[in-house]
């Protein structure tokens, strides 16, 4: 069985429970293969990066293994601007945030509730400048565990998309992601829109951000937020101190 997400976000929760933590949110317009289900809670692995979680049946447009192989060999549209909206033909209107999925509106027998969209349409491989612009778009957008959207976000969701709006592919998690790309040696072989991983005292990565000019980071971190990067990880000029400590950085484009 296969869906799609035709509300503007949904919570992909760890366990079959609305009390479970959310471990990532599907996007309006974003389809999953189900390979689960315990009463009213599905299992789902999303198409775009194979993570995997629980969501409410109810949150969820079911559609054909057919229309799912067409959405997954479609170059992705997604809404380009901070939130646009999705009409009905009754004008009601259903806001969507920044990086929602539009290629199946093309599809009649997907689209079966006629949703039209006159926003900022954005899809293709955009050159690597404008990733630090894209970024922009999110900046003070609050931290939230899981989330993907302007109005909360995590380190990992927000590096996966910024790269998803420009057209380069990352995956979910930090963990994951750093284990793509070519590794750095030094903060100066990069530039800007790599990617600088960092670590906790066991090894672990557990935060990414965004490299810019001049030895600038822009990430979450309470909120996006600009810092400082150097040698031993990022400075926070507010308290003085530095907050996450580098382990690698790595070039994706």
């Amino acid at each position: 069985m296969f869906g799609i997400c035709n509300l503007a976000m949904i919570p992909l929760r760890l366990e079959p429970s609305d009390r479970s933590e959310i471990v990532s949110q599907v996007l309006f317009g974003e389809h999953f293969e189900i390979v689960e289900q315990q009463n009213q809670w599905t299992r789902v692995r999303l198409q775009y990066d194979a993570y995997e979680g629980w969501i409410d049946f109810k949150q969820m447009q079911l559609i054909t293994e057919d229309s799912y192989k067409k959405l997954s060999d479609e170059i992705i549209i997604l809404n380009g601007d901070l939130i646009e909206y999705i009409t009905t033909p009754s004008n009601l209107l259903i806001p969507i945030p920044l990086g929602s999925s539009l290629s199946f509106l093309n599809y009649d027998q997907i689209n079966t509730s006629n949703f039209d969209f006159e926003g900022v349409r954005t899809s293709g491989i955009k050159d690597k400048s404008l990733l630090i612009d894209t970024a922009f778009l999110y900046l003070n957008a609050p931290y939230l565990w899981g989330g993907k959207t302007p109005f909360g976000i995590d380190c990992s969701g927000f590096t996966q998309m910024v790269y998803k709006l420009n057209g380069y592919k990352l995956l979910r998690d930090a963990s994951q992601q750093s284990t793509q790309g070519e590794p750095l040696s030094f903060i100066e072989e990069s530039e800007a829109g790599d990617l600088a991983f960092f670590d906790n005292e066991e090894g672990n990565i557990i935060h990414v951000g965004i490299i810019m000019e001049d030895n600038y980071i822009i990430h979450a971190s309470g909120k996006i937020r600009i810092d400082r990067l150097d040698h031993l990880g990022i400075f926070n000029a507010e308290t003085n101190k530095h907050t996450h400590k580098l382990r690698v950085i790595k070039k994706i484009i």
